[in-house]
C-alpha cells in the first residue's frame, strides 16, 4: 500500500552538488522512505551562520532559516551543504535534523575523508546517502540507536559511517511506520515541534 501525500520532501542543496548525489538521495527519499521529493533551492548563502571562532558553520541556525523559507507544501526539508557544520558540544557534526521537527541538513564537508579523489565514488554516495537518512529519520523523531548497523546509529567517526548499513533496523523501521501511518491521509494537519536532537 502506497501513502499519498499532498505535501512533499524538499531536497535543497546550498551551493551547486552533482547530479548522482542529488539523484541518489532523491531516490533514498522514494524508495526507503516511500515520500515524494523535489529538489528546490531554499538558500542562497549560509554565511549568516559563520563562526569566525571555530571557522565552522553553526547548523543550528541554518535549520531555523530553512524552517522560515520552507514552502507552504513542505513535508520536511532535507539540505545539503558542503561546508562544515557544528554544534556547541561538539568538534563538528555530520548533520543536524529538528527531532520531530520539519528540517535537517547534512554536511558532504567530511563525508569524503579517506577516499580517492578519482575513485570510490560509489561509497562516497553511500556515505551520503546514510547521514541523510539518518538526519530524515530524526525529523520524523527517531532517535539514536543502539543498533550499530541501523541508519539511525550514531557515528562518531567516518569508520561508524561506513560500518552501518543503508537501512533501519526492525524497531527504527517500525518507529518510522508509524510516523508515516501518523501523515497518511492527514498530511495537511500534521504540526511540528522545533527542537534540535
Amino acid at each position: 500500500m502506497t501513502a499519498t501525500f499532498s505535501r512533499t520532501v524538499i531536497l535543497s542543496p546550498i551551493g551547486h552538488f552533482d547530479a548522482d548525489i542529488l539523484c541518489a538521495v532523491e531516490k533514498m527519499v522514494r524508495r526507503s522512505m516511500g515520500l515524494p521529493c523535489r529538489i528546490q533551492g531554499l538558500i542562497d548563502t549560509i554565511d549568516f551562520a559563520w563562526d569566525a571562532k571555530r571557522r565552522q558553520f553553526h547548523s543550528t541556525a541554518i535549520l531555523a532559516q530553512l524552517s522560515e523559507q520552507a514552502p507552504g507544501d513542505a513535508l520536511k526539508v532535507l539540505a545539503l551543504t558542503d561546508r562544515d557544520l557544528f554544534i556547541p558540544i561538539l568538534t563538528h557534526v555530520y548533520g543536524e535534523a529538528q527531532l520531530g521537527g520539519l528540517s535537517c541538513i547534512v554536511s558532504t564537508f567530511r563525508l569524503a575523508s579517506e577516499i580517492s579523489a578519482t575513485g570510490e565514488r560509489r561509497r562516497y554516495l553511500a556515505r551520503i546517502v546514510k547521514e541523510c537518512a539518518h538526519e530524515l529519520g530524526h525529523t520524523f523523531d527517531l532517535r539514536h540507536c543502539k543498533d550499530n548497523q541501523c541508519l539511525m546509529h550514531y557515528c562518531r567517526s567516518i569508520a561508524d559511517v561506513d560500518h552501518k548499513k543503508d537501512q533501519f533496523c526492525r524497531y527504527c523501521r517500525v518507529m518510522l511506520a508509524d510516523g508515516l501511518k501518523a501523515l497518511d491521509g492527514h498530511p495537511d494537519d500534521t504540526t511540528f515541534s522545533r527542537h534540535t536532537g
